[in-house]
């Protein structure tokens, strides 16, 4: 009996000891969680251009431009103007920032993106330019990513390219954009296949966001023209 007694005793112990453990391996304290891991855009190697004129709105430009850097895309300042271009912040004149490349220098083969910053004298100055309008097609007729904001949306009318797209800008410009065929709508912002959208200064963060995720996830001209050529049945 003595020897069985000690058994089931050592039984006993080892089935406390157990939920001893348990208790202490489920003790809050003892789980720590892993730290979110947050993953960094990475544009290293893409050339983006931002296309403006004299009365661009600076802070349209100054914000993306940030973003683009911080994300290390190069960003090339392209304008029909040489020398230097002046900002506004709304009605007052700003800073004057340096053109980096003139816009009849400019090849958009030589771009990944391109950024079409608002303002009213910039937006109405440019969309009359015609290697401006022309520059446009060429990289949306690439399918590369257009990200545009405010008043940059004229260049876009002028240069026929929203027609059956869905797109927002400055509310001022909604009839223009309605009567070219555009479906405007009011909102922070709007990404319709290459192009990205936005209505004003206020939007900026959602903007940049959405205009470095349609850069990152943007393919290389061979790979959409492969695509294509499956989608057609086309033998390579």
């Amino acid at each position: 009996m003595w020897i069985g007694d000690r058994v089931c005793s050592l039984s006993i112990v080892n089935c406390q000891l157990s939920i001893i453990n348990y208790q202490l391996l489920s003790a809050p304290f003892l789980h720590v969680p892993m730290p979110e891991v947050k993953t960094m855009t990475n544009l290293s190697g893409k050339r983006v251009a931002i296309l403006v004129t004299d009365g661009f709105e600076q802070i349209e430009l100054t914000s993306p431009r940030e973003a683009l850097d911080k994300a290390g895309a190069t960003t090339v300042l392209v304008s029909p103007k040489d020398g230097v271009v002046q900002g506004f912040k709304h009605h007052d004149k700003a800073d004057k920032l340096s053109v980096d490349l003139p816009l009849k220098q400019a090849n958009a083969s030589d771009f990944d993106a391109l950024v079409l910053p608002g303002g009213v004298i910039n937006g109405d100055a440019l969309r009359i330019e015609k290697r401006a309008q022309q520059f446009v097609q060429d990289m949306d007729r690439a399918g590369k990513p257009i990200a545009v904001i405010c008043h940059g949306g004229w260049l876009l009318i002028s240069s026929g390219l929203v027609k059956g797209r869905r797109i927002t800008t400055w509310p001022t410009l909604q009839d223009d954009m309605r009567n070219a065929g555009a479906d405007w709508q009011d909102r922070e912002v709007i990404r319709d296949r290459n192009l990205v959208s936005s209505r004003k200064p206020d939007d900026l963060p959602a903007f940049n966001k959405e205009m470095l995720q349609a850069i990152t996830e943007a393919k290389p001209a061979n790979a959409r023209r492969a695509e294509n050529r499956e989608e057609l049945g086309v033998r390579q």
